[in-house]
């Protein structure tokens, strides 16, 4: 690593030790807690197929992916009420629900 890399090490470091990390939290409104309980069944069905790469371990970690359905369905919903907006000419929702793609 050069000076220019070290002095971008050092800078980063000393910034993150007077204003402290700030981390930012996605906002899923789809996310529940449901999907939380899964996720923490995947994670336990990773760790079994990771000791034991069985077929049965491969189809228990394929079939604890389920939140994604949720995500897929909050979305299409979503994409509706753009759609509807749209044929009726409620163009601040239209264009609020646009906005909302693009920065999600």
């Amino acid at each position: 690593m050069g000076l220019g890399g070290t002095l971008k090490v050092y800078i980063k470091t000393s910034a993150k030790d007077s204003l402290g990390l700030h981390e930012l939290k996605q906002h899923k409104p789809w996310f529940d807690e449901e999907c939380s309980g899964l996720l923490h069944q995947r994670k336990q069905a990773k760790m079994q197929w990771v000791q034991d790469q069985s077929q049965s371990n491969v189809d228990n970690l394929n079939n604890v992916r389920h939140f994604r359905n949720k995500k897929k369905a909050y979305l299409k919903a979503e994409i509706e009420e753009v759609e509807t907006n749209s044929k009726i000419k409620n163009i601040r929702d239209l264009y609020r629900g646009i906005s909302d793609f693009k920065k999600g």
